[in-house]
């Protein structure tokens, strides 16, 4: 029976591949998902290249494509070398915040007292603007890298804290019946229940943070208005402005962008692998 199953099986398999190499590639779900957002982004940058070329827009206004790719490979060194020091930020804030984030949710969820107590103040953190704060943590963080990474941190952390305890929060009351009646200790509950319950919340929220621990370096580089050879693509930005280089600030622009693709990119990733072969997400 075991055997017959397996044929029918390899037999179906067989078939699909069969059926995928007859259609066109074109034609494929797959390419054309894959395909449909490059094609939009080429016709985007043609229509922008024709209407700088045929209009004759003064790079000073608006620079062309071609400007700001020409420009991006003339201060490569610079900008590559400032966006390693934004991504450094960046990247210190996201696993800060992803630390604290989970460490507070898991403190929410072992009292509704606790979190009732704590849940406000986390959103006081969301609703107030790092513009506004960033000036202080400057002023109070003696070390101008460890500024900027609490104001990113700052940025980042509600999204973590908030998908993570509902998460954990959202369990089957069934399973938390059973493991009751199995008489499942506290922790055993949280690992082998809550925590996996929890992991696509808190992927989610990776996902939401990674883009914010980016928007919080870029916007505590620009309060905080540092120079030098560890500048951040912020510092670039403001510069380019003050010298009406235009181009180069589209190219810092352009790295932040793609930057931002890249981590996100990074968490859609991490989170198909560890929800891979049994949540219903990616089955």
């Amino acid at each position: 029976m075991t055997g017959e199953v397996l044929s029918a099986r390899a037999m179906k398999r067989a078939r699909i591949i069969r059926q995928g190499e007859r259609t066109p590639l074109l034609q494929r779900p797959g390419v054309a998902k894959a395909l449909a957002p490059w094609l939009v982004g080429i016709v985007m940058l043609a229509l922008w290249e024709g209407w700088c070329v045929l209009l004759k827009v003064p790079s000073y206004l608006v620079p062309s494509p071609s400007a700001i790719a020409v420009q991006l490979v003339q201060d490569a060194p610079l900008l590559f070398g400032s966006l390693l020091a934004t991504l450094k930020i960046t990247l210190l804030a996201f696993a800060l915040a992803t630390v604290l984030g989970v460490a507070i949710a898991l403190l929410f969820v072992q009292s509704p007292l606790i979190e009732a107590s704590l849940f406000p103040y986390a959103i006081l953190l969301q609703v107030t603007p790092v513009v506004a704060i960033a000036p202080l943590i400057i002023i109070w963080v003696k070390d101008t890298t460890l500024a900027l990474v609490v104001c990113a941190t700052l940025v980042a952390l509600f999204p973590i804290i908030s998908n993570t305890a509902l998460g954990l929060r959202s369990v089957n009351p069934g399973l938390i019946n059973l493991f009751k009646i199995n008489r499942a200790t506290r922790w055993q509950t949280l690992v082998r229940l809550r925590i996996p319950s929890a992991l696509p919340y808190f992927f989610g929220g990776l996902r939401i943070s990674s883009g914010l621990s980016l928007i919080g370096a870029v916007v505590a580089e620009f309060v905080a208005g540092t120079g030098g050879s560890g500048a951040g693509l912020a510092y670039q930005i403001l510069q380019a402005g003050f010298q009406l280089n235009i181009p180069r600030l589209f190219a810092a622009l352009l790295l932040i962008t793609v930057t931002g693709v890249v981590l996100f990119g990074i968490t859609v990733w991490v989170s198909r692998i560890g929800l891979r072969g049994w949540h219903d997400s990616q089955l």
